[in-house]
């Protein structure tokens, strides 16, 4: 899995939305060995540190072949974001495509404890 680069937040001070959405994320479900699609929306209110967009890139790519449910995939993501950033509030939300009749949306969230 590819690393999760930062920078420094350029206004640590203030409280404001970061939104990264890849609307082209791919994984495989580990039961059938059959591609799933999906949106990663990821929402965050930074502290010190902001993710690089590169990286974020590279690291989603990295589930490409790899076999993990969709509640798996979503809290994955929200583990290594808050390890990487540390923010004061995160939410990642994933959006899957359509698969036997129903499509499912899983969110994850994080509220750091003042």
């Amino acid at each position: 899995m590819s690393k999760l680069e930062t920078f420094d937040n350029p206004h640590p001070g203030r409280d404001y939305v970061i939104r990264h959405v890849a609307p082209e994320f791919t994984s495989v479900c580990p039961k059938t060995g059959q591609p799933d699609f999906g949106t990663i929306e990821i929402e965050y209110v930074a502290d010190k540190l902001c993710v690089e967009l590169k990286s974020l890139k590279l690291y989603l790519q990295g589930y490409r072949n790899e076999g993990v449910f969709y509640e798996d995939i979503v809290n994955r993501i929200l583990d290594d974001l808050l390890s990487a950033l540390k923010p004061r509030r995160l939410v990642v939300t994933g959006k899957f495509t359509p698969r036997g009749g129903m499509h499912s949306i899983v969110t994850a969230e994080h509220v750091a404890r003042s």
